[in-house]
């Protein structure tokens, strides 16, 4: 019997959900899951360390490290074939203080604090 997935951590949606081409073509989309999209933007984007996105994601490393060699396969198809890519789906959980901590993991502290796990 498979493990079942747990849900990871996300701290907000992205933005847009959508990029196209400006060259448009009838090309399949490329399709980003939100887990992949927050594993981006937390290792490429704010620079944090694998070990440091498993925690804000709160999976382990090995999950993180498939999540993220997934995602930059797909980014790089979505670039190098000039394709659509479109963010949806995934087994993920949103940050319930994702309002007030404006999406970005640097205030992860303060919305652990307020979920009473107290890093």
């Amino acid at each position: 019997m498979p493990r079942p997935v747990k849900c990871r951590k996300v701290c907000g949606m992205p933005r847009s959900a959508e990029f196209h081409p400006a060259d448009p073509d009838q090309r399949d989309a490329v399709v980003l899951t939100v887990d992949e999209y927050e594993t981006i933007r937390l290792i490429d984007r704010e620079g944090f360390t694998q070990e440091e996105c498993a925690v804000r994601m709160e999976v382990g490393r090995t999950t993180i490290q498939e999540i993220y060699a997934s995602a930059r396969r797909k980014v790089a198809e979505m670039l190098v074939d000039a394709r659509p890519l479109v963010i949806r789906g995934g087994r993920f959980s949103l940050c319930p203080n994702h309002d007030s901590c404006g999406g970005c993991c640097k205030k992860h502290q303060q919305c652990s604090r307020r979920n009473g796990k107290g890093e």
